[in-house]
Protein backbone atom coordinates (compact mmCIF):
# COMPACT_ATOMS: atom_id res chain seq x y z
CA UNK A 1 0.00 0.00 0.00
CA UNK A 2 1.70 3.10 -0.91
CA UNK A 3 2.52 5.81 1.59
CA UNK A 4 0.71 8.74 -0.38
CA UNK A 5 -1.88 7.05 -1.53
CA UNK A 6 -5.21 8.16 -0.86
CA UNK A 7 -7.16 5.34 1.46
CA UNK A 8 -11.06 5.58 0.70
CA UNK A 9 -13.85 4.42 3.13
CA UNK A 10 -16.81 4.10 0.50
CA UNK A 11 -20.48 3.55 1.82
CA UNK A 12 -22.29 2.73 -1.28
CA UNK A 13 -25.72 2.56 -0.49
CA UNK A 14 -29.24 2.21 -1.77
CA UNK A 15 -30.14 6.22 -1.45
CA UNK A 16 -26.94 7.48 -0.56
CA UNK A 17 -22.93 7.22 -1.15
CA UNK A 18 -21.07 8.67 1.47
CA UNK A 19 -16.86 9.06 1.36
CA UNK A 20 -14.46 9.71 3.99
CA UNK A 21 -10.66 9.85 4.39
CA UNK A 22 -9.25 9.89 8.47
CA UNK A 23 -12.98 11.00 9.71
CA UNK A 24 -13.39 13.51 7.77
CA UNK A 25 -16.30 13.42 5.04
CA UNK A 26 -15.12 14.16 1.60
CA UNK A 27 -18.62 13.32 -0.08
CA UNK A 28 -22.11 12.89 0.34
CA UNK A 29 -24.47 12.62 -2.43
CA UNK A 30 -27.20 10.81 -3.75
CA UNK A 31 -26.87 7.26 -5.14
CA UNK A 32 -28.89 8.03 -7.85
CA UNK A 33 -27.71 8.64 -12.17
CA UNK A 34 -28.79 10.51 -14.72
CA UNK A 35 -28.06 8.57 -18.18
CA UNK A 36 -28.80 10.00 -21.93
CA UNK A 37 -30.76 6.83 -23.91
CA UNK A 38 -29.43 7.11 -27.24
CA UNK A 39 -25.60 7.74 -26.19
CA UNK A 40 -25.83 5.52 -23.26
CA UNK A 41 -23.93 8.17 -21.72
CA UNK A 42 -23.76 9.44 -17.96
CA UNK A 43 -24.57 13.13 -17.77
CA UNK A 44 -24.98 13.46 -14.58
CA UNK A 45 -24.74 11.97 -10.92
CA UNK A 46 -25.97 12.49 -6.98
CA UNK A 47 -27.95 15.53 -6.34
CA UNK A 48 -28.25 16.96 -9.77
CA UNK A 49 -29.21 13.60 -10.90
CA UNK A 50 -32.24 13.66 -8.26
CA UNK A 51 -33.08 16.80 -9.43
CA UNK A 52 -33.62 15.89 -12.28
CA UNK A 53 -36.54 13.01 -11.26
CA UNK A 54 -39.81 13.40 -13.16
CA UNK A 55 -38.64 16.15 -14.88
CA UNK A 56 -36.93 14.67 -17.99
CA UNK A 57 -38.09 13.23 -21.02
CA UNK A 58 -38.17 9.99 -20.09
CA UNK A 59 -37.67 8.84 -23.99
CA UNK A 60 -34.29 10.99 -24.04
CA UNK A 61 -32.70 10.85 -20.11
CA UNK A 62 -32.70 7.91 -17.52
CA UNK A 63 -32.48 8.76 -13.91
CA UNK A 64 -31.88 5.46 -12.48
CA UNK A 65 -30.75 4.47 -9.01
CA UNK A 66 -27.96 1.63 -9.63
CA UNK A 67 -28.20 -0.12 -6.11
CA UNK A 68 -31.26 -1.87 -5.15
CA UNK A 69 -31.59 -2.90 -1.45
CA UNK A 70 -28.11 -2.51 -0.89
CA UNK A 71 -26.69 -4.50 -3.77
CA UNK A 72 -25.55 -3.52 -7.37
CA UNK A 73 -28.46 -3.59 -10.10
CA UNK A 74 -26.65 -2.12 -13.19
CA UNK A 75 -22.94 -2.79 -12.86
CA UNK A 76 -21.34 -0.54 -15.84
CA UNK A 77 -23.27 1.89 -14.03
CA UNK A 78 -21.84 1.48 -10.83
CA UNK A 79 -18.07 1.46 -11.94
CA UNK A 80 -18.95 4.35 -13.69
CA UNK A 81 -19.91 5.99 -10.93
CA UNK A 82 -17.37 4.84 -8.46
CA UNK A 83 -14.92 6.14 -11.39
CA UNK A 84 -15.84 9.18 -11.27
CA UNK A 85 -15.65 9.88 -7.29
CA UNK A 86 -12.39 8.71 -7.45
CA UNK A 87 -11.93 11.27 -10.21
CA UNK A 88 -13.80 13.74 -8.07
CA UNK A 89 -11.23 13.15 -4.94
CA UNK A 90 -8.12 12.09 -6.25
CA UNK A 91 -7.59 13.76 -9.47
CA UNK A 92 -7.90 12.84 -13.55
CA UNK A 93 -3.90 11.73 -13.00
CA UNK A 94 -3.80 9.03 -10.30
CA UNK A 95 -0.13 8.89 -9.77
CA UNK A 96 -1.07 7.20 -6.94
CA UNK A 97 -4.11 4.93 -6.81
CA UNK A 98 -5.86 5.15 -4.11
CA UNK A 99 -7.08 2.07 -1.82
CA UNK A 100 -10.52 1.58 -0.96
CA UNK A 101 -12.58 -0.09 2.01
CA UNK A 102 -16.93 -0.26 0.51
CA UNK A 103 -19.33 -1.57 2.25
CA UNK A 104 -21.78 -4.09 1.43
CA UNK A 105 -24.78 -5.63 3.58
CA UNK A 106 -24.49 -8.53 5.65
CA UNK A 107 -26.03 -11.73 3.40
CA UNK A 108 -24.87 -10.67 0.23
CA UNK A 109 -23.98 -13.53 -2.43
CA UNK A 110 -20.38 -14.22 -3.57
CA UNK A 111 -21.72 -13.11 -6.88
CA UNK A 112 -22.78 -9.51 -5.64
CA UNK A 113 -19.46 -9.39 -3.34
CA UNK A 114 -17.47 -9.79 -6.55
CA UNK A 115 -19.47 -7.50 -8.49
CA UNK A 116 -18.84 -4.57 -5.83
CA UNK A 117 -15.55 -5.48 -6.16
CA UNK A 118 -14.84 -6.04 -9.67
CA UNK A 119 -16.60 -2.45 -9.55
CA UNK A 120 -14.09 -0.66 -7.27
CA UNK A 121 -11.18 -1.94 -9.52
CA UNK A 122 -12.83 -0.78 -12.51
CA UNK A 123 -13.16 2.30 -11.11
CA UNK A 124 -8.72 2.64 -11.02
CA UNK A 125 -8.01 1.69 -7.40
CA UNK A 126 -5.34 -0.01 -6.86
CA UNK A 127 -6.71 -2.43 -3.74
CA UNK A 128 -10.53 -3.05 -2.90
CA UNK A 129 -11.51 -4.63 -0.03
CA UNK A 130 -14.97 -5.26 1.38
CA UNK A 131 -16.61 -4.82 4.43
CA UNK A 132 -20.23 -5.61 5.93
CA UNK A 133 -22.03 -2.76 6.58
CA UNK A 134 -22.65 -3.31 10.39
CA UNK A 135 -19.42 -3.70 10.77
CA UNK A 136 -18.29 -0.51 9.68
CA UNK A 137 -20.52 1.34 11.29
CA UNK A 138 -19.76 -0.09 14.59
CA UNK A 139 -15.81 1.05 14.24
CA UNK A 140 -17.65 4.10 13.24
CA UNK A 141 -19.22 5.12 16.36
CA UNK A 142 -16.25 3.12 18.49
CA UNK A 143 -18.66 0.33 19.50
CA UNK A 144 -16.01 -1.80 21.79
CA UNK A 145 -16.14 -4.92 19.22
CA UNK A 146 -12.57 -6.00 19.57
CA UNK A 147 -13.51 -7.15 22.99
CA UNK A 148 -15.42 -10.70 24.18
CA UNK A 149 -18.62 -8.74 25.08
CA UNK A 150 -21.66 -7.76 23.19
CA UNK A 151 -22.53 -5.58 21.39
CA UNK A 152 -25.67 -4.47 19.02
CA UNK A 153 -26.51 -2.17 15.86
CA UNK A 154 -29.13 -1.57 13.74
CA UNK A 155 -28.73 -0.09 10.41
CA UNK A 156 -31.21 1.51 9.39
CA UNK A 157 -30.90 2.61 5.47
CA UNK A 158 -32.51 3.12 2.49
CA UNK A 159 -32.64 -0.19 0.40
CA UNK A 160 -31.95 -2.53 3.81
CA UNK A 161 -32.33 -2.71 7.60
CA UNK A 162 -29.92 -4.98 9.15
CA UNK A 163 -29.27 -5.93 12.79
CA UNK A 164 -25.89 -7.21 13.85
CA UNK A 165 -24.77 -8.75 17.33
CA UNK A 166 -20.50 -8.47 17.00
CA UNK A 167 -18.00 -9.22 19.59
CA UNK A 168 -13.92 -9.81 19.00
CA UNK A 169 -14.16 -8.03 15.87
CA UNK A 170 -16.97 -10.47 14.10
CA UNK A 171 -19.98 -10.70 13.38
CA UNK A 172 -21.75 -13.26 15.58
CA UNK A 173 -25.37 -13.26 14.42
CA UNK A 174 -27.37 -10.98 12.08
CA UNK A 175 -30.18 -10.42 9.68
CA UNK A 176 -30.91 -8.42 7.31
CA UNK A 177 -34.80 -7.33 5.99
CA UNK A 178 -35.77 -5.00 3.05
CA UNK A 179 -38.41 -3.25 5.35
CA UNK A 180 -36.64 0.10 5.04
CA UNK A 181 -36.54 3.83 3.80
CA UNK A 182 -37.76 2.95 0.39
CA UNK A 183 -40.20 0.62 1.95
CA UNK A 184 -41.50 3.07 4.22
CA UNK A 185 -41.68 5.53 0.84
CA UNK A 186 -43.86 2.72 -0.66
CA UNK A 187 -46.13 2.14 2.23
CA UNK A 188 -46.91 5.94 2.35
CA UNK A 189 -47.98 5.94 -0.71
CA UNK A 190 -50.51 2.74 -0.79
CA UNK A 191 -51.84 4.25 2.60
CA UNK A 192 -52.79 7.46 0.80
CA UNK A 193 -54.10 5.89 -2.71
CA UNK A 194 -56.52 3.61 -0.41
CA UNK A 195 -57.50 6.35 2.24
CA UNK A 196 -57.88 9.10 0.13
CA UNK A 197 -58.00 7.83 -3.28
CA UNK A 198 -54.81 10.31 -4.33
CA UNK A 199 -51.78 9.14 -5.99
CA UNK A 200 -48.10 10.77 -4.97
CA UNK A 201 -44.88 9.76 -6.33
CA UNK A 202 -42.29 8.35 -4.06
CA UNK A 203 -39.96 11.98 -3.56
CA UNK A 204 -43.75 13.42 -2.14
CA UNK A 205 -43.93 10.34 0.05
CA UNK A 206 -40.11 10.83 1.01
CA UNK A 207 -40.93 14.41 2.34
CA UNK A 208 -43.75 13.55 3.97
CA UNK A 209 -42.00 10.64 6.14
CA UNK A 210 -39.09 13.08 6.53
CA UNK A 211 -41.18 16.25 7.70
CA UNK A 212 -44.34 15.26 9.54
CA UNK A 213 -43.81 10.99 10.02
CA UNK A 214 -42.89 9.39 13.24
CA UNK A 215 -43.00 5.92 14.12
CA UNK A 216 -45.52 6.23 17.75
CA UNK A 217 -48.11 8.92 18.54
CA UNK A 218 -46.75 12.57 18.96
CA UNK A 219 -47.82 14.90 21.36
CA UNK A 220 -47.23 17.78 19.07
CA UNK A 221 -49.00 16.83 15.52
CA UNK A 222 -47.76 18.04 12.00
CA UNK A 223 -49.35 18.21 9.36
CA UNK A 224 -48.13 19.04 5.22
CA UNK A 225 -50.44 19.84 2.36
CA UNK A 226 -49.23 18.09 -0.97
CA UNK A 227 -50.45 17.93 -4.38
CA UNK A 228 -51.44 14.38 -5.69
CA UNK A 229 -53.74 13.03 -8.46
CA UNK A 230 -57.15 12.10 -8.17
CA UNK A 231 -57.03 8.39 -9.52
CA UNK A 232 -60.63 8.34 -10.05
CA UNK A 233 -60.55 11.93 -12.40
CA UNK A 234 -56.86 12.15 -12.85
CA UNK A 235 -56.47 15.85 -12.40
CA UNK A 236 -54.61 16.89 -9.87
CA UNK A 237 -55.76 17.64 -6.25
CA UNK A 238 -54.08 19.12 -2.99
CA UNK A 239 -54.76 16.64 0.16
CA UNK A 240 -53.48 17.71 3.79
CA UNK A 241 -51.97 14.44 5.94
CA UNK A 242 -51.46 14.68 9.93
CA UNK A 243 -48.30 12.54 11.58
CA UNK A 244 -51.32 10.52 12.75
CA UNK A 245 -51.64 9.55 8.94
CA UNK A 246 -47.81 8.91 8.76
CA UNK A 247 -47.69 6.55 11.80
CA UNK A 248 -50.50 4.36 10.90
CA UNK A 249 -48.75 3.91 7.51
CA UNK A 250 -45.66 3.25 8.50
CA UNK A 251 -46.77 0.17 10.57
CA UNK A 252 -46.12 -2.69 8.59
CA UNK A 253 -42.35 -1.86 7.84
CA UNK A 254 -41.46 -0.96 11.40
CA UNK A 255 -42.97 -4.58 12.55
CA UNK A 256 -40.91 -6.28 10.10
CA UNK A 257 -37.84 -4.21 11.29
CA UNK A 258 -38.58 -5.29 14.39
CA UNK A 259 -39.28 -8.93 14.05
CA UNK A 260 -35.73 -8.48 12.03
CA UNK A 261 -34.44 -7.64 15.11
CA UNK A 262 -35.91 -10.39 17.04
CA UNK A 263 -34.90 -13.18 14.75
CA UNK A 264 -31.37 -12.05 15.18
CA UNK A 265 -31.53 -11.98 19.12
CA UNK A 266 -33.29 -15.54 19.15
CA UNK A 267 -29.70 -16.75 17.26
CA UNK A 268 -27.79 -15.14 20.08
CA UNK A 269 -25.65 -16.46 22.80
CA UNK A 270 -27.23 -15.60 26.09
CA UNK A 271 -23.21 -14.14 27.40
CA UNK A 272 -23.78 -12.08 24.89
CA UNK A 273 -27.72 -11.23 25.13
CA UNK A 274 -26.84 -9.42 28.99
CA UNK A 275 -23.98 -7.42 27.44
CA UNK A 276 -26.75 -5.62 25.35
CA UNK A 277 -29.47 -5.16 27.24
CA UNK A 278 -26.86 -3.47 29.74
CA UNK A 279 -25.29 -1.05 26.84
CA UNK A 280 -28.55 -1.05 24.23
CA UNK A 281 -29.01 -1.05 20.89
CA UNK A 282 -27.02 1.40 19.21
CA UNK A 283 -29.15 2.40 15.51
CA UNK A 284 -28.11 4.69 12.74
CA UNK A 285 -28.55 5.20 9.00
CA UNK A 286 -30.79 7.78 7.79
CA UNK A 287 -33.86 6.51 8.82
CA UNK A 288 -33.29 6.36 12.29
CA UNK A 289 -33.93 9.64 11.98
CA UNK A 290 -37.93 9.05 12.13
CA UNK A 291 -39.42 10.57 15.12
CA UNK A 292 -39.72 8.27 17.91
CA UNK A 293 -37.85 5.60 16.81
CA UNK A 294 -35.53 5.27 19.54
CA UNK A 295 -38.71 4.91 22.34
CA UNK A 296 -40.64 2.56 19.49
CA UNK A 297 -37.75 0.31 19.27
CA UNK A 298 -37.21 0.32 22.57
CA UNK A 299 -40.95 -0.47 23.64
CA UNK A 300 -41.09 -3.47 21.01
CA UNK A 301 -38.05 -5.30 22.30
CA UNK A 302 -37.65 -4.51 25.70
CA UNK A 303 -34.26 -3.37 25.50
CA UNK A 304 -32.70 0.07 25.20
CA UNK A 305 -32.28 1.59 21.99
CA UNK A 306 -30.21 4.88 21.34
CA UNK A 307 -29.54 6.75 17.73
CA UNK A 308 -25.75 7.71 17.58
CA UNK A 309 -24.17 10.32 17.23
CA UNK A 310 -22.90 10.41 13.89
CA UNK A 311 -25.71 8.34 12.22
CA UNK A 312 -25.48 9.28 8.05
CA UNK A 313 -21.60 9.18 8.41
CA UNK A 314 -20.60 6.82 10.68
CA UNK A 315 -21.11 3.70 8.88
CA UNK A 316 -18.46 5.68 6.05
CA UNK A 317 -16.20 7.03 8.58
CA UNK A 318 -15.69 3.25 10.01
CA UNK A 319 -14.86 2.13 6.30
CA UNK A 320 -11.99 4.56 6.44
CA UNK A 321 -10.86 3.77 9.76
CA UNK A 322 -10.94 -0.33 8.63
CA UNK A 323 -8.49 0.43 6.29
CA UNK A 324 -5.95 0.73 9.28
CA UNK A 325 -7.32 -2.55 10.80
CA UNK A 326 -6.76 -4.77 8.38
CA UNK A 327 -4.79 -7.38 10.03
CA UNK A 328 -7.19 -7.23 12.93
CA UNK A 329 -10.27 -6.97 10.62
CA UNK A 330 -9.06 -9.84 8.48
CA UNK A 331 -11.09 -12.63 9.61
CA UNK A 332 -14.11 -9.94 8.51
CA UNK A 333 -13.21 -8.26 5.63
CA UNK A 334 -15.09 -9.73 3.03
CA UNK A 335 -13.57 -11.14 -0.66
CA UNK A 336 -14.34 -10.45 -4.14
Amino acid sequence: MPLFARKLGIDLGTINTVVAENRQILLEEPTIVAIVIAELKMVAWGQTAKDMYGRVPEDQIEVVRPLRHGVIAEYEITENLLADIVKRLCGPMLLFRPTLMLTVPHGVTSVERRAVHEAGLGSGSRDVFLIQQPMAAAIGIDLPISTPSGSMLLSLGGGTSQAAVMAMNTVISAGTTRAAGLQMDESIISYVRKKYGIIIGQPTAELLKIRIGAALPQKDVLSMEVQGQDQVSGLPKPITLSTDDLVDALQQPLQQIVENVKKVLEKTPPELISDIIDRGVAICGGTSLLRGMEKYLTKSLGIPAYRVDNPYTCTAEGAAKAIGMIDELRRSLMQG
